[in-house]
């Protein structure tokens, strides 16, 4: 994959190489075997002894061995080096500055600059007068948006690459590629949106359309090729036709019809195990699945690889309990099975995942993020946090503060709290309410008559967000109402999903009006289309707990994934709608969720959507 990734690259920079202007000091040299012997001692030489061997000669022989440790430097893919070898270019009068700049800018990105890399070509940007150059940096720029996970961006800048290679005949080597990865990011919704423009932009959107809609249907998939093909000819999508899509037509789903399912059965955890076998049962019924063999998780690994191995299954599912998910990674059957493991993966073991090992856990920092991306969209500049001081509180915090980084100059504040009765305290001082009260005071010392008085509290907080449980958050709720000043505006207020509890909101709502939050679409109501399913849930578990339904509605969609995860893993832009939210697969294998927003209006629960726009890194937010 690297010796393929690098000779790209040569492939791509040597095509730069062509577009740049011969430098003038540079002269052939006079005698031709004195010439070869120069050529014949040096082309074995690598980037950095070149690069040495530069240092020590003068004029034009420096410039013209530094083009050859350059050359070097990309076929070594040795970035460190190709960027300190165009340092050393830039201070040469005659030298193509532009182009030079767009390899420094390219070495950098390459090695994760992308800030510096950023720069470099937003200064250049005003100076590009050759099309080959202007090609170029449409390119670099889209490819450091894509860098960042913002395909939208990313198309873009790829978009004016590819109209102005067009125009002007030129080879940018790796656009095409990038054209079509940003594309599968994209949702039908999106992809939809980037239909218009040249026939090169609109002939290739309607091939990622094509792709989607059919992926998986052979003839319909052939189909619509030959009909694209027929519209778009000449198209540099056409390499698409018998590389990518040839391939994933033969991306058949898995066709699991006897499941082995590991779950706690004894022990602590059996009443979870419970609420997962009900959630497997119940998806069952439209489901391929004949068979089903439940295997107890805390047993041996010896005992449990013998229960795989008497049953043999197509498809495991589990184990629930991180510990026990390691236990089972040694087992010689599913080494060699597909599975889904109900948590996440370890940090260690990310560079380590199985092509068919997938990892499904409820993550809490889903919808951390989740929140993030909405605050940053509506513009909030100061977010205040409120956690319970606990190990999981403070890492939720400490997710969400990276996080902010990346996105905002400014820092969030953060609150923890310890029990019921230092919440006031910590709200008012974080709201600075307590120096609000001692001015008063202080000004009432000052005059015998009575003196009429509010509270102000700072301005400018502009979200506040709940990470506390149900009973905390109607606790908290009412001190954020008395302590926000009158004289502000009303400060919206955010939640998790630990926040929201069916069996409490039975009785008690509490003061939660306006209170927005994030919850799994199959915990509120008339979300989900499967009204049916609730029903009988409800009729035969009516005083399940919390936690206990939260794990039914992962089970049920952990089966009804399995024929859906080839497609979801190659197809980054693709959801499964579940009742746990949507769900795709992102880095390491791992199932992301999309949460729903709920919000307390008028005594009830109403399905909102908020803007959730991917936001843009802080370091490219100045020229945006």
């Amino acid at each position: 994959m690297q010796l393929k990734k690098i000779s790209l690259i040569v492939a791509v920079l040597s095509g730069l190489s062509a577009c740049g202007t011969t430098p003038k000091n540079v002269q052939p040299a006079t005698n031709p075997q004195t010439q070869a012997l120069a050529v014949q001692s040096t082309e074995n030489m690598d980037a950095s002894s070149l690069y040495a061997l530069a240092l020590s000669k003068q004029g034009a022989n420096r410039i013209q061995v530094l083009y050859g440790a350059r050359e070097a430097a990309i076929n070594e893919g040795n970035w460190p080096m190709l960027e300190q070898i165009c340092f050393e270019l830039e201070s040469k009068a005659s030298v193509d500055h532009v182009q030079n700049k767009l390899y420094i800018a390219f070495a950098q990105k390459e090695q994760g600059k992308y800030e510096s890399a950023h720069t470099i070509l937003t200064n250049i940007s005003d100076q590009l007068t050759l099309a080959e150059h202007k090609g170029w940096h449409q390119y670099l720029k889209g490819s450091i948006f894509a860098s960042q996970k913002l395909p939208k961006k990313a198309l873009v800048h790829y978009f004016k690459s590819a109209d102005t290679s067009q125009q002007n005949k030129l080879n940018i080597t790796g656009l095409n590629q990038d054209i079509w990865t940003a594309l599968q990011q994209l949702s039908s919704y999106a992809l939809e949106r980037f239909d218009r423009g040249s026939v090169i932009q609109q002939g290739w959107v309607k091939l990622a359309k094509y792709h989607q809609v059919y992926l998986g249907s052979t003839v319909q998939l052939h189909q619509a090729m030959n009909n694209w093909q027929r519209r778009y000819k000449n198209h540099p999508g056409s390499f698409i036709i018998p590389n990518e899509v040839k391939s994933t037509i033969n991306l058949a789903p898995y066709q699991a019809t006897k499941l082995a399912i590991l779950l706690p059965q004894s022990g602590s955890s059996e009443r979870l195990g419970s609420a997962l076998k009900n959630g497997f049962l119940a998806a069952m019924d439209k489901s391929q699945i004949e068979e089903i063999y439940f295997i107890d998780e805390m047993d041996s690994a010896e005992l449990i690889e013998r229960e795989l191995q008497k049953s043999q299954p197509d498809f495991v599912i589990g184990p629930l309990l991180k510990s026990n998910i390691v236990k089972v990674k040694s087992s010689p059957f599913i080494a060699q099975s597909a599975a889904i493991f109900l948590n996440e993966v370890n940090p260690d073991e990310a560079q380590r995942i199985h092509t068919e090992h997938y990892y499904f856990a409820l993550n809490p920092e889903h919808e951390v993020e989740q929140a993030l991306v909405h605050f940053l969209a509506k513009g909030f500049q100061k977010p205040m946090l409120l956690a319970p001081d606990t190990p999981s509180g403070q890492r939720l915090i400490s997710h969400f503060n990276t996080q902010w980084q990346n996105f905002s100059k400014t820092q969030p504040e953060a609150g923890f709290y310890s029990n019921s009765e230092d919440m006031v305290e910590v709200i008012t001082e974080l709201l600075e309410v307590d120096r609000s009260k001692a001015r008063i005071k202080e000004v009432k010392s000052l005059f015998r008559s009575e003196v009429e008085s509010e509270t102000r509290s700072r301005r400018d907080i502009d979200a506040i967000y709940i990470l506390g449980d149900a009973i905390e958050t109607r606790l908290l709720k009412p001190y954020l109402d008395v302590n926000v000043s009158t004289f502000a505006e009303r400060i919206p207020l955010y939640a998790s999903s630990r926040s929201y509890s069916k069996q409490i909101d039975k009785t008690d709502k509490g003061d939660l009006e306006g209170l927005y939050f994030t919850e799994l679409p199959w915990m509120l109501p008339d979300v989900v289309n499967q009204r049916n399913l609730r029903d009988t849930y409800s009729r035969l578990w009516p005083e399940q707990a919390d936690i206990e339904q939260r794990l039914f509605a992962m089970a049920h969609d952990a089966l009804n994934l399995i024929p859906e995860l080839k497609q979801l893993s190659r197809i980054p832009g693709k959801e499964f709608d579940g009742l746990t939210g949507a769900l795709s697969i992102k880095e390491a294998n791992q199932i992301h969720r999309k949460l729903s927003w709920g919000q307390y209006h008028k005594n009830s629960i109403r399905l909102v959507s908020l803007d959730e726009r991917p936001p843009t890194p802080l370091f490219m937010q100045q020229v945006e």
